[in-house]
């Protein structure tokens, strides 16, 4: 499995007891969708390597998930595998609609508001809990938008554009009044 096939779920973050288990941080915006996974792929010196799951608890209150991998069986194993990244196929991600995306889907796609047209380009959208942003790179300017409901209007993903509908007054304060 190559990366650019695949997306990052998130990363080993800590062992969990001595018989392997480990706490899987989920950088994902719903984690209870995954709770499904069988199967995952870790990039171990540049390679994804594929493992099993035996176990996948979900802790429902946070974004990790306590899993215990096929073939690994103690704590030295799992330790090897501390900080490294986790991916799905991108085949495992459901189609969405014109009004919705997956965050690493969209840099590179053009901005446009309804109101102001042509922002800039989608750098990367910033996912915090509280207040997630889309980053916008407007002709070498950050212009930084929160990533509210109502605001996506359409997911353009064959001429790569996102349209938006900007709170009023948001660009100007990046970008001046025209």
């Amino acid at each position: 499995m190559e990366k650019q096939n695949c997306y990052q779920l998130g990363y080993i973050a800590k062992l969990h007891g001595f018989k392997g288990e480990v706490s899987l941080f989920l950088d994902v915006s719903d984690p209870g969708e995954y709770e499904e996974v069988e199967s995952l792929f870790i990039d171990i010196d540049g390679n994804l390597t594929p493992f099993f799951l035996e176990r996948y608890q979900l802790n429902p209150n946070k974004n990790f998930a306590l899993i215990k991998l096929e073939g690994v069986d103690e704590e030295a194993e799992a330790r090897r595998l501390l900080k490294k990244k986790v991916y799905l196929p991108l085949t495992e991600l459901p189609e969405l609609g014109n009004q919705n995306f997956y965050d690493h889907e969209v840099p590179g796609f053009l901005l446009v508001d309804e109101n102001h047209g042509e922002v800039g380009k989608v750098v990367q959208i910033i996912d915090l809990a509280s207040n997630p942003l889309i980053q916008v790179d407007a002709n070498g300017k950050e212009v930084l938008i929160p990533l509210v409901d109502g605001l996506v209007q359409l997911v353009d993903r064959k001429n790569a554009r996102l349209l938006v509908s900007c709170p009023e007054g948001l660009l100007d304060l990046y970008l001046g009044e025209d």
